[in-house]
């Protein structure tokens, strides 16, 4: 069964890139900011190996803020999954970020190019990094304090979060570029269903290497960018979300990276639900799943990451 679901998700990614082409963009420079809402690029011009110039080949945030004198000093970055296929911006993007804006945090949904168009490991990381950057270094604009720059991600959005959490780059004093002389290590982690296995040894469910025709590199990227290898002491505060019976991406992917945090002294947190599909962002309504936001403003309060 779980071959087979994983099998409709790859399908299911393949027919959404197909539609994104024409509808899921997120164009830098449109005007919304009547709507409090505005897309920036993440480099004013072509972004490192960009192969064209279509909004697939600009990397983009879109911030969103809260309600004009609730803000909390506080900033999300979030990064919808999708298999790196698509961006699932609605669901894991835009409802997240209306959940953070609501309780006074900066938000910025990333749009990370994506493997389906050509852009293989590392660089939606390149995107990650700098998207976090961006925010560290305008922190001052947005009203954000600099140790208060958190990161959440959904399945493959998780992979891309707990990347940028454990391969950070501290900036580069030297640049030219304010923004890359800022660290991109993010304050603390949220992960949602995080396809945390999505490049490594086991083929027995989705992978990324055979999804996207990379065999051949797999050992490499195995060993370069699977986020249960690279944690360290270092490593940002994480929480951690998942279901039992979730048959996408197994849980014991969110076990292993959990248990590679604890090993490091790394303080988080992990709630697995004993049912629920792969998918089901902040609840959908699930009267069990819908408590896990709950536990997370919980875990945000705790840290003091809920007010000033």
């Amino acid at each position: 069964m779980r071959n087979l679901l994983a099998v409709l998700f790859a399908s299911l990614v393949v027919a959404a890139v197909g539609h994104a082409d024409t509808t899921s963009c997120a164009i830098p420079g449109t005007n919304n900011d009547f709507l409090g809402v505005q897309t920036v690029r993440l480099w004013p011009g072509p972004a490192p190996q960009a192969t064209g110039t279509t909004c697939f080949d600009i990397p983009a945030i879109t911030i969103m803020g809260p309600r004009e004198g609730s803000g909390n000093g506080s900033a999300i970055v979030i990064f919808p999954g999708g298999g790196y296929g698509m961006l699932a911006g609605d669901l894991e993007g835009r409802e997240v970020a209306d959940w953070f804006t609501s309780r006074g945090f900066m938000a910025f949904i990333v749009s990370y190019r994506l493997t389906s168009h050509g852009y293989v490991m590392p660089v939606p990381l390149l995107d990650a990094r700098r998207a976090i950057q961006t925010v560290r270094a305008r922190a001052a604009d947005y009203h954000i304090a600099t140790d208060r720059i958190g990161v959440i991600g959904f399945s493959a959005g998780g992979h891309l979060a707990a990347l940028a959490s454990t391969e950070p780059v501290p900036g580069d004093p030297e640049s030219d570029d304010a923004i890359a002389r800022v660290s991109s290590r993010p304050d603390f982690v949220v992960l949602g269903y995080p396809w945390l296995g999505a490049i490594g040894p086991d083929m027995d469910h989705l992978n990324y290497c055979k999804q996207y025709n990379l065999m051949a590199q797999c050992a490499q990227l195995t060993q370069d960018y699977s986020p249960d290898l690279h944690v360290t002491k270092d490593t940002p505060p994480t929480f951690i979300y998942h279901t039992f019976d979730d048959e996408t991406v197994p849980v014991e992917q969110s076990l292993r990276y959990y248990d590679a945090l604890v090993k490091a002294g790394v303080q988080s947190e992990l709630h697995v639900f004993a049912h629920g599909e792969h998918g089901s962002g902040l609840g959908k309504g699930d009267p069990s799943l819908d408590q896990w936001p709950a536990l997370l403003e919980n875990w945000l309060r705790a840290r003091g990451l809920m007010g000033h």
